[in-house]
């Protein structure tokens, strides 16, 4: 029989109490146990003594007959100084998942190409400006032509609104006629 010591809750809804039991590992967590060593109090604060209350003479008698303080207990252990606890080390506990992973492949790619992007825009800015600098005569005449023929665009744009917006009225006169 593999026995283990381990937390069994009592108390009521949202209000956890636990005693600290030596039990058989098969039975259920809050079943049948062979003997109570010791209390665990949550709700107290981490400063408080009554917090955790160990038997300590029966535990270590329980550790010599073989007994598997679980994961929780055995921290309460080591507090306590009863039973040295080692470290644990997961390194893949830290490490994202797959699809995170190529999410932020992704991010990778997408920042890269905004990247170059903007430095073919600078690139392409910078070469504008180098042929603006080199023809400077030239651009003024051909500012001249396009200012003349500015002031004729706007007259033009405006005759072309006037229609377009006389034109939905008569689609309302239209619907109020069919109505």
């Amino acid at each position: 029989m593999a026995i283990s010591l381990r937390l069994s809750r009592g108390g009521a809804k949202k209000r956890p109490y636990y005693r600290i039991v030596a039990a058989d590992s098969r039975a259920p967590r809050d079943g049948k146990y062979l003997e109570q060593i010791g209390i665990y109090n949550p709700l107290l604060a981490k400063d408080d003594e009554n917090r955790v209350k160990l038997i300590e003479d029966r535990i270590r008698y329980w550790l010599s007959v073989g007994a598997q303080p679980s994961d929780r207990v055995l921290r309460f252990l080591d507090a306590a100084g009863i039973m040295e606890r080692t470290a644990r080390n997961n390194p893949n506990k830290a490490k994202p998942g797959e699809k995170a992973t190529e999410r932020a492949e992704e991010k990778a790619e997408k920042a890269v190409a905004a990247k170059e992007a903007e430095e073919e825009a600078k690139k392409a800015a910078e070469e504008a400006a180098k042929a603006a600098a080199e023809a400077p005569a030239e651009e003024p005449a051909a500012e001249e032509p396009a200012a003349e023929a500015a002031p004729e665009a706007p007259a033009e744009e405006a005759a072309a609104e006037a229609p377009a917006a006389e034109a939905p009225a008569a689609e309302a006169g239209e619907e109020k006629t069919e109505g």
